[in-house]
């Protein structure tokens, strides 16, 4: 993947070390600063950065919706599950994720747990 994810804070930090091997470079909010930053800070870092903005949070969805990208948002829309189940899925879409990261014409990759 040419272009690195970065995390948004509902997803934990430690996903940059467990999805290495298939995002290498990936970024934590919270690790370039931006921990407790709002979405509209969060947004434009992920645009400035280049990155594909990965996250939990609907805003993030009407954000897109509004303005179109960059930066793209993968929106996982999984509930009640784990650091573990939010990087096996990732990890099972990774191929998907890098596909939609490369195209131009959509905003938003939507992941599910199926």
């Amino acid at each position: 993947m040419s272009r690195a994810p970065e995390f948004d804070e509902q997803l934990a930090e430690v996903l940059c070390d467990r999805l290495e091997d298939v995002f290498p470079g990936s970024l934590h909010v919270r690790l370039i600063g931006l921990g407790g930053a709002g979405d509209e800070h969060v947004w434009h870092a992920a645009r400035e950065r280049d990155c594909v903005l990965v996250t939990r949070d609907g805003d993030f969805h009407r954000l897109s919706v509004l303005r179109g990208a960059p930066p793209e948002v993968v929106w996982i829309r999984i509930r009640n599950c784990g650091t573990a189940e939010i990087a096996a899925v990732l990890r099972r879409h990774s191929a998907d994720i890098q596909r939609f990261a490369q195209r131009d014409d959509d905003a938003v990759l939507e992941l599910g747990g199926a």
